[in-house]
């Protein structure tokens, strides 16, 4: 299967990228060894670097592996100061310790390092960074607005603020620089508080203007309207939507720790399948349409199916392969890469061959390849109603100064009269 150019139309659908990094990260989750974690994380960047736009959401994926590096030093340094619950027998440094009142017991200050400790740190920072990096992952290959576009009737609301707010804030970063600049141009200083209250101003009239102009444009095509739906009905998409929200984070909470991966995964299902019905029921009072659907095709199901698969088969290989997925920092060893969970973590590779390839910036914006767009960037030259109907067929003639129009212009010795015209 031949990947396309990324369009409009042919663009892969927002949540099967969320699906997709979700899977990822639930596979990082249930495990400790730095190889795979690694292999996980080059997994994710990987795809990212072949299938990532040049559009500003984009630019996200480098802030989170630096957030994800960050918390990772975070981490070894907390365990460094802190100390760790790992009792171990190398030590690397003593630390002087501060004393604590009775009230702190089991906290310490200082103290003795060790490399169990430290070992056990580095493992859990890990697990922290590579989730962070399969988030930040579908953060810069779905477009926000696309996702947002395709939320359920009963959370339309929500998308619209959320796209507004999206929309509003680059209006205002704009406005700012261009008062900044005018201020500039006239001489006047541009930064201090005194400059800041001067343009805030200008910039609070502009945002209220367009906050007008676009309540009035909502409430003309009917945003807020909603249709009568029996009370027994709302009661019941209330409880379905409260009752699976809460089976959903009991489910994930069961799929993240280690001893409830029994009942995470069916209690996971539960939750969504009430929540997804919550949903749908409550998307009966929206009364409204959708102006090109997101369509949810072959490539978002490999796609979304691919990080599916991950997270299965790693949540399997915590029944027979417990000690490769999760090497012990006492004693210390070396952890080793075991071979299936490392081939099935390969599989999330698939996005970087069956999701649409990106194009130019432009050409993804206005949904046509580059092909088209340069075909119809310069539109051909309108022709004159008197030219002739084939204009290859003979030369083009010279137009004659004598026969071109000039304006009128009054007569110097009056109003022009009918024998003077002759």
């Amino acid at each position: 299967m031949r990947a396309p150019r990324a369009t409009r139309s042919t663009a892969l659908h927002a949540g099967a990228w969320w699906v997709w990094a979700l899977g990822l990260a639930t596979a990082a989750s249930r495990t400790t060894n730095p190889l795979l974690l690694g292999l996980l994380a080059g997994v994710a960047g990987y795809v990212v670097a072949a299938r990532r736009t040049d559009a500003p959401w984009a630019r996200s994926y480098g802030a989170f592996v630096k957030l994800g590096l960050v918390v990772l030093g975070v981490r070894l340094v907390f365990a460094f100061v802190l100390g760790s619950p790992i009792p171990g027998t190398h030590t690397l440094v003593t630390l002087p310790e501060l004393p604590l009142p009775d009230w702190a017991k089991g906290v310490r200050v200082g103290g003795r390092v060790t490399a169990e400790g430290m070992v056990f740190a580095l493992y859990d920072g890990l697990k922290l960074a590579t989730l962070l990096i399969c988030v930040g992952a579908a953060n810069a290959l779905a477009n926000p607005a696309r996702l947002l576009k395709s939320l359920p009737g009963a959370l339309y609301e929500a998308g619209v603020a959320v796209v507004v707010a999206m929309t509003f804030a680059p209006n205002l970063v704009a406005d700012v620089q261009r008062l900044r600049a005018a201020r500039r141009l006239r001489g006047r200083p541009d930064r201090g508080v005194a400059a800041l209250l001067q343009v805030g101003l200008p910039v609070l009239e502009g945002a209220l203007e367009r906050s007008v102009a676009l309540a009035a444009a909502m409430d003309a095509r009917g945003y807020g309207r909603t249709a009568q739906v029996p009370p027994a009905v709302r009661r019941l998409t209330s409880v379905l939507t409260l009752g699976g929200l809460l089976g959903v984070c009991a489910g994930t909470y069961g799929l993240l720790g280690d001893s409830g991966g029994g009942y995470g995964l069916p209690l996971l299902a539960v939750g969504l399948a009430a929540a997804l019905a919550g949903l749908w029921l409550g998307g009966r009072r929206s009364v409204r349409t959708r102006y090109r659907p997101e369509a949810w095709g072959v490539r978002a199901w490999l796609v979304s199916g691919s990080g599916v698969a991950v997270a299965a088969l790693m949540i399997a290989a915590n029944g027979y392969a417990p000690g490769a997925l999760h090497p012990p920092a006492v004693p210390l060893t070396a952890p080793v890469l075991p071979l299936w969970p490392a081939l099935s973590l390969l599989v999330g590779l698939v996005p970087a061959v069956v999701a649409p390839a990106p194009g130019p910036t432009r050409g993804a914006a206005r949904g046509s390849d580059p092909a088209a767009r340069s075909a119809t960037a310069v539109p051909p030259p309108r022709t004159s109603r008197t030219s002739h109907p084939s204009p290859t067929s003979r030369p083009a003639r010279t137009a004659d100064p004598s026969r071109t129009s000039q304006p009128s212009r009054p007569s110097d010795s009056g109003p022009c009269t009918k024998e003077s015209a002759q």
